[in-house]
């Protein structure tokens, strides 16, 4: 019986307590108080944050920046994007993958996923492709890569640029690379909410020699840090990161391995927990990569339950574990500010100047669409352990028994 009828639930404690900072972090904001300045440029903490960072992701240039936002958007500059130029992306993201794009003048245009790892679809991308296309910014959603592989050889077809979203992906890695390595720039988010994190903060890095140089320009107001000169050549904002934060950060990065490591086993075990459930779709990751699961997303076969998505979720959290009903609201192309093309002040300039003629109005990419109306999430974290995700299956395990239809 569901517990939510008077039954036992299947997990009986709370979820496991996530401790993210401690002496550590204290130790080092400790040493950052003894510090004369707290400018980024050069500071102990700054420095010691990038050297760490490279032994992660060995890449030659690194700018530490205010956010994951801010890394995208000083990435797009870097690329080169301007008034009209297309970089193809996921509808399934967070907006801050998008912004950099429209404050350049660009245009997002949105490709379908793929049904269970949640990700861009190769051959939709290769569709999406125009003479006006730029890049391809690839967001790996949940921490699962995407095909990168298959992304690194379109876009080197087409000359494009391949930009990585690695805000979820945290230690994640494409056939043994680190993601971030593998295109032409890296983009990460040290948001709080992210595998770690330093309130806010971000860092992009390149190791290609037409963009690096760039990155710390275009995140600093197009001043030369490296000779000192402030005679800017082109327009970029301020998205420094501070001592601070780069403190705070430069410990987590000692952390990231063992995180990743975690809930990659963890995730990988609650697939195999629920595998072969008749109605469960688990969430796809390749064999041959690492996903680091930022969360877990599963989707339901309604057809074969007399349920709806509510119903279920509903049920699965009277028994003990947390899940939530979809994931975003939306395709972000279904948001008012694109279906209402109001990117400055109720206007879109490259649209009146005739610089593209995109509606997102017109806008559909069907599987994800279906994702969204189908789709479970349930949060996975380096505090769980097995036990614990063995429960959360034994949750996904009953509920969907209860509710199956007769074959």
């Amino acid at each position: 019986m569901l517990a939510m009828n008077g039954g036992q639930p299947v997990i009986n404690r709370p979820a496991p307590a996530l401790v993210r900072w401690g002496d550590p972090e204290r130790k080092q904001l400790s040493e950052m108080i003894n510090q004369p300045a707290l400018f980024y440029w050069k500071g102990p903490q700054t420095t010691l944050l990038i050297e760490r960072f490279q032994k992660h992701y060995p890449l030659k240039y690194v700018m530490p920046c205010s956010s994951g936002t801010a890394a995208i958007h000083i990435a797009i500059a870097a690329a080169g994007i301007g008034p009209g130029d297309e970089v193809i992306t996921s509808p399934i993201t967070d907006m801050g993958t998008v912004i950099g794009i429209l404050y350049q003048q660009g245009v997002p245009v949105f490709a379908d996923l793929e049904p269970h790892r949640y990700n861009l679809d190769v051959e939709d991308v290769r569709r999406k492709i125009t003479p006006r296309t730029k890049a391809i910014l690839a967001v790996h959603l949940a921490g699962n890569p995407c095909d990168l592989t298959a992304l690194k050889k379109l876009a080197d077809e087409h000359k494009l640029v391949l930009i990585e979203d690695c805000a979820q992906a945290w230690g994640a890695m494409h056939r043994g690379k680190p993601i971030g390595t593998i295109g032409h720039i890296g983009c990460y988010s040290l948001n709080d909410f992210k595998h770690i994190g330093c309130g806010d903060g971000g860092v992009v890095a390149s190791s290609d020699e037409r963009f690096g140089p760039l990155l710390q320009k275009f995140g600093d107001k197009a001043y030369d840090r490296v000779t000192g000169t402030r005679m800017p050549e082109f327009l970029a904002p301020n998205y420094r990161m501070s001592e601070p934060q780069s403190a705070v950060a430069a410990v987590q990065m000692t952390r990231m391995e063992d995180i990743a490591e975690k809930r990659f086993r963890l995730g990988r075990l609650l697939t195999r927990e629920i595998e072969g459930i008749r109605g469960i779709h688990p969430h796809h990751a390749e064999q041959k990569d690492r996903c680091s699961y930022w969360f877990y997303m599963f989707r339901l076969d309604l057809r074969v339950m007399s349920c709806s998505r509510n119903g279920w979720v509903q049920a699965a959290r009277a028994e003990g574990a947390s899940f939530g009903e979809g994931y975003i609201a939306a395709p972000l192309y279904k948001y008012p500010i694109f279906q209402n093309q109001n990117f400055f002040a109720g206007r879109w300039p490259i649209k009146e100047l005739g610089l593209t003629k995109m509606d997102y109005r017109q806008v559909s990419c069907p599987q994800t669409e279906a994702i969204l109306e189908n789709c479970v999430t349930t949060p996975i974290n380096q505090a769980m352990d097995e036990d614990w995700i063995k429960g959360v299956a034994g949750v996904i395990r009953k509920v969907s028994n209860h509710f199956g239809k007769e074959k």
